[in-house]
């Protein structure tokens, strides 16, 4: 935290200037020229998330897909990139839609599986892992995947969107750059929308992000660059109320007869328990579940749900449910029958109880 300095303030200011003078020389001698170089409320925000992820630096997005796709188009032509079965649907159709044009490879693969990777992964290429993933909550081992990743010559990013940095820090296990949505825990709220990338070191890759995002425009705004800053600032706190009420529902859903299974690494049963155990400082606020029946009665479920409203995202203070396959729309691959389940931060209690109720 830093009081600024000509005022005083506790609070950080917010700069909304997109253009900053230059000296007589034509100089940006302040340090900054316009937006989509740099703006000191972005720069603020940047030396936070490099802090608390810690990593060399970070770079802001205007959103999330914003941040994945500016650093796959800083690839070089060629590169293969090995994505998990299970991530968030987005990089799925970047990979179908993009890759082709941008000249890039890839292969599926679960990652859970540290032989199919081994078999999967290229030298020089690129391990895109997502831990926990979406949204099926699997959960891999990190610092195994960067072995594979860095005995191969090549390098590993991590989404940790699902479990934010105060929960698990990627680079201290081994990953070269972590991906976050700001929009979900960072910002908190739901009332902001970005991404943001940390890198390990400050490299040949973050130089080509940065010139990547300067080009396509992909820059965050300085307000929403201010709304997650103080979003960082309760972090801590409203995860640990996220990961209790999270595991509060879990622990009802998964002995309720109407429950065919639930996803939550925080359950004993998880296959990726004990991963999580030691990776992770917390089990987090997301998991889904499966409804027995069909996708219309998983769809009646998700209706009946008053405190858990119908709505998609995740890490804001209220509780949100979705049938997740038709959020994805045509071309989704999650079961028929599946509830993801954000746990916000109301009484624990009335969230099984809404629950409960939806159930019978």
């Amino acid at each position: 935290m830093h009081v600024d300095e000509e005022t005083g303030a506790i609070a950080p200011p917010l700069h909304l200037s997109t253009t900053f003078e230059r000296d007589s020389e034509g100089e940006a001698s302040r340090g900054y020229s316009y937006i989509r170089d740099g703006n000191p409320t972005q720069a603020r925000l940047e030396e936070a998330l490099a802090a608390i992820d810690s990593a060399a630096a970070a770079v802001v997005f205007g959103s999330g897909m914003a941040a994945g796709a500016s650093l796959l188009q800083s690839l070089p032509a060629g590169t293969h990139v090995l994505l998990p079965d299970d991530c968030y649907y987005g990089y799925r159709a970047l990979a179908d839609d993009y890759f082709d044009r941008w000249g890039l490879m890839f292969d599926v693969v679960s990652m859970d599986d540290l032989s199919a990777v081994r078999a999967a992964v290229r030298h020089g290429g690129i391990i895109w892992a997502e831990s926990p993933s979406n949204p099926l909550l699997r959960v891999v081992d990190i610092r195994a995947l960067a072995e594979i990743a860095h005995e191969n010559g090549g390098r590993i990013v991590v989404d940790g969107t699902f479990a934010s940095p105060a929960l698990q820090r990627p680079i201290e296990l081994g990953a070269d750059v972590v991906l976050h949505s700001t929009t979900k825990y960072l910002g908190g709220h739901t009332d902001v929308q970005g991404g943001s990338l940390a890198f390990r070191e400050r490299d040949e890759w973050l130089e080509a992000t940065l010139h990547a995002r300067k080009l396509i425009g992909a820059v965050a705004s300085p307000f929403n660059s201010w709304l997650v800053l103080r979003g960082i600032r309760t972090l801590c706190a409203r995860m640990r109320v996220h990961s209790e009420n999270a595991a509060a529902v879990a622990a009802f859903l998964s002995a309720h007869p109407r429950v065919e299974a639930v996803y939550y690494p925080g359950l004993p049963s998880h296959p990726g328990h004990e991963i999580a155990r030691r990776q992770m400082s917390g089990f987090g606020g997301m998991l889904s579940f499966l409804v027995r029946g069909s996708r219309e009665d998983a769809l009646a479920v998700a209706s009946k749900t008053r405190i858990f409203m119908r709505a998609t995202s995740l890490g804001g203070v209220e509780s949100l449910i979705e049938h997740r396959q038709s959020s994805e729309g045509p071309g989704s691959r999650t079961a028929e029958n599946l509830l993801r389940l954000s746990a916000g931060l109301e009484h624990r209690e009335d969230l099984v109880e809404d629950l409960a109720e939806a159930l019978r």
